[in-house]
């Protein structure tokens, strides 16, 4: 059994969650998929609520958020306060959207808004030379996305393992104990579709009809959690 401590950024809207469920749960439901033998413990970072000990359970998973990393906020410190304690016990992390921001920012890296702007939808990403145990380099695989910052500056020591020209920093790596994505792995298309027309005034109505017709494609949900699931066991 690996128990998986989930630092829960953000609250799925109350508009959704009754189908969606939360966050964890959807994390949940994707890796058990793969790893039956997985559990899962939630906190509430987002409120102060943080693991006593970096050792409190066997690798830790950083969440989504809607709120960007740079903002003012003592809940956001105190998270990279904790990765840090984390990073330095070399504890297994995983990083999504918001926590894969987090991560760079609480280690040495950057985060800010991108002047691409929305990502959103169906997003295609293409391995590099460094990810040999992933596929072959110019490999393209997809994941849903829902973000408006990136990182422009990685981790000291960090190796880029899929990149696109909209998201150079897609997926990364810092030793064997860090492994990071810009997109949604947790993520279902319904999923997807409910929120892009949920929030369609924010996203723009030309980016959410392009990102509803990017439904469409394939999304590499199975990869990607056998991807994650390795990363936890190895």
């Amino acid at each position: 059994m690996t128990l998986i401590g989930v630092l829960k950024t953000d609250d799925v809207r109350p508009q959704l969650v009754d189908k969606f469920g939360e966050y964890p749960e959807m994390f949940a439901s994707l890796l058990q998929a793969v790893e039956p033998s997985f559990e899962f413990r939630s906190y509430e970072v987002q409120r102060g609520e943080l693991p006593a000990s970096v050792d409190e359970v066997d690798a830790y998973l950083i969440t989504g958020s809607k709120t960007s990393v740079y903002e003012d906020q003592q809940w956001i410190r105190d998270t990279e306060a904790f990765l840090r304690k984390a990073h330095a016990a070399k504890k297994k992390m995983l990083g999504i959207c918001f926590g894969h921001q987090l991560l760079a920012q609480a280690l040495g890296g950057k985060t800010i808004k991108a002047e691409q702007g929305w990502g959103l939808g169906v997003h295609h990403y293409q391995l590099t030379e460094s990810a040999t145990q992933y596929g072959q380099a110019g490999e393209d695989f997809s994941m849903l996305v829902s973000h408006q910052d990136q990182v422009v500056e990685n981790i000291p020591g960090a190796t880029v393992l899929a990149s696109s020209d909209f998201c150079p920093n897609a997926m990364i790596a810092v030793d064997d104990h860090i492994l990071s994505f810009q997109a949604h792995p947790e993520f279902s298309k319904d999923y997807s579709e409910a929120l892009l027309k949920l929030r369609r005034e924010v996203f723009g109505e030309d980016n959410t009809e392009k990102a509803l017709a990017s439904l469409g494609d394939d999304v590499s949900f199975e990869r990607v959690a056998l991807w994650m699931r390795d990363f936890l066991l190895a």
